[in-house]
């Protein structure tokens, strides 16, 4: 098995997932379907029971470097979608988003994932919320692959000397 295909059934601490409230009925299908793989990847659910909501995509990396700097996490997962709501912030807002979440894991060592999603075009008709409900859940299970994989790629390795200061 080489690293990249380790696959950590248990994590000495349990990974914690963050989803943003705004469109809820989308985000929380990711949320479900990452549970579903890291479940199918050996993680036992008491590991991922730790699910904390936000009401906004922006607000997510606050809280992800505050779960990171805890000591109680192996890895954080958030979970989003910034639309177009017909302004152009929504760049602003998921560029920083990602940036944010970047920071908080090279700050903390703390693996951070992001299933935040920024379509092109977003309408809330029937036709693209079912489209988004497909394209999520398959996202929810790529990040879940992606956390599981780096898991088990970071636990073959010995711990850091020391942290990186900002």
């Amino acid at each position: 098995m080489t690293n990249n295909q380790q696959n950590p059934k248990q994590t000495s601490l349990p990974v914690a997932l963050i989803s943003a409230t705004w469109h809820a009925d989308l985000v929380d299908v990711a949320v479900d379907s990452c549970r579903a793989e890291l479940t199918a990847r050996g993680f036992k659910s008491d590991a991922l029971t730790d699910h904390f909501k936000v009401p906004g995509s922006f607000e997510l990396p606050l809280l992800a470097r505050r779960l990171a700097a805890s000591g109680k996490y192996s890895a954080v997962i958030a979970f989003g979608l910034v639309v177009d709501g017909g302004i152009y912030r929504h760049e602003f807002v998921a560029n920083a988003v990602i940036d944010g979440l970047m920071k908080v894991m090279l700050e903390s060592d703390v693996p951070v994932f992001s299933s935040v999603l920024t379509p092109i075009r977003f309408h809330e008709i029937d036709e693209h919320q079912d489209f988004f409900r497909g394209h999520l859940t398959q996202k929810g299970m790529e990040v879940a692959r992606a956390a599981a994989e780096t898991l088990g790629v970071h636990q073959a390795l010995p711990a850091p000397a020391l942290a990186l200061a900002g």
